[in-house]
């Protein structure tokens, strides 16, 4: 099908009583959504999409995903357009590409390497410079977070200390030229650095901002499973302090504390939301996860020295003895330099620590050396998290879905890689698991957690609705045949039950298949995008 859709023919819609409707037209007009009315029986004008009685459902948005520079990519392009969603936000963690002059480009592409890795068409600058990359470049609408991470070395460097009045006032001034260039909200990852290194006095100048622009603070926090409830109290000390709502990537842990404590936020009138994956593994670097803070993680070259500096040997062995719960745990994602012989992507790291002949922690670091730090991994949580924590959090009413997809490798080097399956998988296993299965989700629960609830906080106007008026993002859905395929062992495979998607009425996914349309757009808050142009 080439050129916009007119009319989407004979669908049904969810419905606030949890119900759905009769069969209804949808027609187009102009990238919106013009006119809902009742089936008719006769052939409507112009170009017609066939619903066939299956669920139209408005574009899924996921709130966390690692797609900034891979959405270019086929790949994962059809990735996400399988699972239903149109739009993404990006920049998360407190690392991303802009704002940036080269040196931090330089820095967040390389120690994201196996989180985000490059941007192809983004040589470093302004959010407004990275915005226009994804004007009519790929199906999926983009936007992006300001992350402070960035910004942070942008003003610092790999400075491995709290900021100064003044660097923060710098940093400020930077963060609120990024929201005027259409940024979505403010992103921090305080276990990864150089945020870790950051005090509250440089958080509350930061969320200030965001506040005084009506944007969010979007933040991984300093710990989650034993560590949340601590991590979370930090948050909403910050949210107090500076009046800025609060969004929580990937919440996960102990469902009963994690619960008591958003209720009772809300209760007190904090603005907070949360997102979360339906999975019990996550997915990072391994130097986060493996190595200490103490090192001068935001510097490869320098940490690379530390650890094997005698004087450093003794405490750094320490740690990793301590950390015998955790190996047990881990599976080797993407491992760059190893060479073709050695490649143990997919494998856990007690077993190549075993076949190495060495301990655990030995085979992390000769990970981390052979990589310089790139490497990424796949990681069980620990028993404080559990399906029962992550179904109760999934119904929560602050929550809305983020996969915290990352697609590193891509392209020709995606067979080095075992990446985490949520990127193919997971708004296809809230669906089916959420909706089909537990029945916790009606199809209208499945709209606000997945559409309507991440387009509210991110202020995406015209989105996470089909009423008249809204952006013509439009998802057919499939119940029969909705599932998600990917495993741990096979991650890269495209979920079913979605086989046509429209974006801003151009056809983009066909019977399965990505068309060559590119009409998304780079998202801003609170402004409605302009019409995109006949077939996009």
């Amino acid at each position: 099908m080439r050129g916009a859709v007119d009319v989407v023919r004979g669908a049904v819609l969810p419905l606030p009583d949890g119900g759905l409707s009769g069969p209804v037209d949808l027609h187009l007009a102009e990238g919106r959504v013009r006119d809902v009315v009742p089936a008719s029986a006769r052939t409507p004008a112009g170009r017609v999409l066939e619903a066939g009685g299956r669920i139209a459902l408005p574009g899924l948005v996921d709130a966390h995903v690692h797609a900034g520079g891979a959405v270019f990519d086929p790949e994962v392009q059809l990735a996400l357009l399988r699972q239903g969603v149109t739009s993404i936000v990006t920049g998360a963690d407190g690392v991303g590409y802009a704002p940036s002059d080269r040196a931090s480009l330089l820095w967040a592409s390389g120690y994201f390497a196996g989180i985000d890795g490059d941007h192809p068409r983004f040589a470093g600058g302004t959010v407004a410079e990275l915005l226009a990359t994804y004007e009519r470049t790929t199906p999926v609408n983009v936007g992006v977070l300001v992350p402070h991470g960035t910004v942070r070395h942008l003003v610092l460097g790999t400075a491995q200390r709290r900021a100064s009045r003044a660097e923060a006032e710098k940093m400020a001034s930077v963060v609120a030229q990024a929201f005027a260039d259409g940024a979505l909200g403010l992103s921090t990852g305080l276990e990864y650095v150089p945020a870790a290194w950051a005090d509250h006095a440089e958080l509350v100048a930061l969320a200030r901002v965001a506040a005084e622009h009506g944007l969010p603070h979007v933040s991984h926090m300093r710990g989650y499973e034993a560590r949340a409830a601590r991590a979370f109290a930090e948050l909403l000390r910050l949210s107090a302090d500076t009046g800025v709502a609060t969004h929580v990537s990937h919440l996960h842990g102990p469902a009963d504390t994690l619960v008591a404590m958003l209720d009772d936020a809300l209760a007190q009138g904090h603005d907070v939301t949360f997102d979360s994956y339906p999975y019990l593994r996550g997915c990072s670097i391994l130097a986060m996860v493996a190595l200490p803070t103490w090192l001068p993680l935001a510097d490869p070259d320098a940490t690379l020295s530390a650890i094997d500096a005698p004087a450093l040997r003794l405490r750094l062995r320490a740690h990793l003895a301590g950390l015998d719960d955790l190996w047990p745990r881990v599976t080797l994602a993407w491992v760059p330099g190893l060479g073709a012989e050695e490649q143990v992507a997919g494998r856990p790291l007690v077993e190549v620590a075993a076949r190495w002949g060495v301990s655990p922690g030995d085979a992390a670091l000769r990970v981390l050396r052979a990589s310089r730090l790139r490497a990424s991994c796949v990681f069980a949580q620990p028993p404080t998290n559990s399906a029962e924590s992550v179904r109760r959090l999934a119904g929560h009413r602050a929550h809305l879905g983020g996969s915290d997809a990352i697609y590193q490798p891509v392209g020709a080097d995606a067979g080095q890689g075992r990446p985490h399956p949520r990127g193919w998988g997971a708004f296809a296993r809230f669906l089916a698991q959420q909706v089909l299965g537990s029945g916790d989700w009606s199809w209208h629960d499945a709209v606000e957690h997945l559409s309507a609830r991440p387009a509210r906080r991110f202020r995406l106007a015209g989105r996470g609705s089909l009423a008249p008026g809204a952006v013509a993002d439009v998802v057919l859905v499939d119940p029969a045949t909705l599932v998600d395929r990917a495993t741990y062992d096979d991650p890269r495979r495209p979920a079913t039950g979605v086989d046509d998607v429209v974006v801003a009425g151009v056809p983009v996914l066909v019977d399965g298949e990505a068309t060559r349309a590119r009409p998304g757009r780079a998202l801003r808050p609170g402004a409605p995008d302009p019409a995109p142009r006949a077939g996009g």
